[in-house]
């Protein structure tokens, strides 16, 4: 029998890549993802395809970025039945489930899961068929969303629906590995190959955490104060900067709960390992994968939250491990996509690739053999923002007001200064330009 590899794949929301042991954060403790970094692959330049949730995810899903998929916005979801890559595995066999967080908003809750659990499942009233408009009018509230600086001030101690939601995802992703491995009642043997996936919410605000871990991290951590603005209308959007929208206290306690929830994160992933091993499973013989949907500017260049093509808003945290296959401890610095873990899983299992992807495999970047790598990556937002990274060139397009920003990562990684203007880059940024017209920007 071709046995095909059992695949965990572990999720967070709102993850910046940097604050993680492995990529040398000397305050965070994360040792769970610091084992799976040095026994696995770390793509130390993976970015979102988009920086915002649901985008962001439908686009992983899909292979496929944001304009492919007609999945650009908030309130927006893939069609029904589109392909995604776990109905591409369910429908070679493997048993695909997922405890936590999907985002789907649309009448399609499953895209090709054939079980989940503890999820955020919701069909928003936008896609309720025949829906009685004069009726919702009735019902219509305010939007819920706090602004950026209220998130900030209220940061610190406490249980936010982060916090409820992600252990009620574990707790159902613990108990599915005790009954699909374990059942005491039928003792069955499980031969189906497995997806399990297990996504939470946390580091996602609202900033709280537990009183341990916010007084460990409080006078620890080195919050991002008196950062200047980016001279952009939409990189300088929503500003929340020590002395004027919040108090440099005020900022330390929001990124020590950000600190805590992420060591929080860690701790859960350990229990699902560790429920696995416990039921008998070897994980060097899984494929372990650990990524985020984007980042969190953290304070930097005076922002929060995502939506922003800085690196601590579009890179993404990405470790693939997998033993039996790919030797461990092996950083690549290529720029690569989330939308590429389509065709990665694709190749690893041997499932045939469905046409029409924007996806690419990693596996000769996880076998170290990629020289002629197409070292693009791309990210978009809102419909109208382009990011397009090549090599360390970071280039971007906003079509409401045709305003265009470069960054050189070499010269400049603090991404303080726009070179869009420096003659030395006009041949790259006509090639940038050519490429966002082949994207439909």
């Amino acid at each position: 029998m071709n046995h095909k590899p059992n695949i965990l794949f572990l999720m967070s929301d709102e993850h910046r890549a940097d604050v993680t042991g492995y990529e040398g954060n000397n305050v965070i403790r994360t040792p769970n993802l610091d084992r799976l970094a040095a026994t696995g692959t770390v793509f130390r330049n993976a970015y979102t395809p988009s920086p915002i949730c649901i985008p962001g995810r439908q686009s992983m899903m899909a292979g496929q970025f944001p304009r492919t998929t007609g999945c650009e916005r908030y309130g927006q979801d893939l069609p029904p039945g589109h392909m995604t890559f776990s109905r591409r595995l369910a429908q070679f066999g493997y048993q695909t489930v997922v405890s936590g967080k999907l985002h789907h908003m649309g009448n399609d809750q499953m895209m090709g899961w054939t079980r989940r659990i503890g999820g955020d499942m919701h069909v928003e009233p936008s896609f309720i068929e025949n829906k009685q408009e004069d009726e919702y009018t009735k019902y219509k509230i305010a939007p819920q969303k706090w602004t950026q600086e209220k998130e900030v001030c209220r940061a610190g101690v406490g249980r936010g629906p982060c916090i409820s939601h992600d252990e009620y995802a574990v707790q159902g992703a613990l108990q599915f590995i005790e009954d699909y491995f374990n059942s005491s009642y039928y003792d069955r043997e499980q031969i189906q190959p497995l997806l399990l996936k297990v996504s939470v919410l946390q580091p996602h605000y609202p900033y709280l955490t537990s009183e341990d871990k916010f007084t460990y991290y409080l006078n620890r951590v080195t919050p991002y104060l008196n950062e200047p603005l980016f001279d952009h209308p939409f990189l300088s959007r929503f500003p929340v900067q020590a002395g004027q929208q919040a108090s440099a206290r005020e900022i330390r306690r929001a990124t020590a709960a950000y600190y805590g929830m992420v060591e929080t994160i860690d701790g859960y992933f350990e229990q699902i390992m560790a429920a696995l091993q416990h039921a008998g499973q070897n994980l060097d013989e899984w494929i372990i994968i650990y990524t985020s949907d984007h980042g969190e500017m953290l304070g930097q260049h005076g922002v929060w939250e995502k939506q922003k093509f800085f690196e601590a808003s579009a890179r993404v945290p990405l470790l693939i491990r997998y033993p039996q296959r790919f030797a461990g401890g092996r950083v690549v610095r290529e720029n690569v996509n989330l939308c590429d873990l389509f065709a990665t899983l694709c190749d690893i299992c041997d499932v045939p690739a469905p046409e029409g992807l924007d996806s690419r495999s990693l596996v000769p970047l996880l076998e170290g053999r990629a020289p002629d790598w197409n070292n693009e990556t791309i990210s978009q937002f809102g419909g109208t923002n382009l990011m397009i990274k090549r090599d360390d060139l970071k280039y971007q397009y906003y079509s409401s007001d045709g305003s265009e920003v470069l960054f050189d990562l070499q010269r400049n990684s603090e991404e303080t200064l726009n070179f869009i203007a420096d003659p030395e880059y006009t041949d790259h940024v006509q090639r940038f330009r050519r490429r966002a017209q082949e994207l439909q920007f």
